[in-house]
């Protein structure tokens, strides 16, 4: 098993910046990708960054050059840089871990864009 803890959601005005974080514990061997998706109120949950174990990255259209997803090994982190954030962002944002075939999935922070 492995368990997610997500922090760093929150509310701000657009073009400001938050950093989510998502600390994995447990069985993390065998973690082979990680990363961020995103549910809007009355829409589906959609892909907003991932890292896969070779360290190679992909980002949803909607968020290439204002998001940046990274990860500490070390601790078992991955976050997400959100810069420049706009009203169309606000969004539970969910984390996850691949471990092998399963995914494992952090129980979700707001992020709220608003003046």
């Amino acid at each position: 098993q492995v368990q997610l803890v997500e922090s760093g959601g929150g509310l701000v005005q657009p073009g400001g910046s938050l950093r989510l974080s998502c600390a994995a514990s447990g069985s993390i061997f065998g973690i082979n990708a990680m990363g961020w998706y995103r549910q809007a109120p009355g829409g589906q949950r959609e892909l907003v960054a991932a890292i896969i174990s070779g360290g190679s990255t992909n980002y949803a259209d909607s968020v290439k050059g204002r998001f940046t997803i990274s990860r500490d090994n070390v601790k078992n982190t991955v976050y997400l840089q959100m810069n420049s954030l706009r009203p169309e962002d606000t969004a539970v944002y969910y984390c996850y871990f691949r471990k092998w075939s399963r995914d494992y999935w952090g129980q979700g922070t707001q992020v709220t864009v608003s003046s």
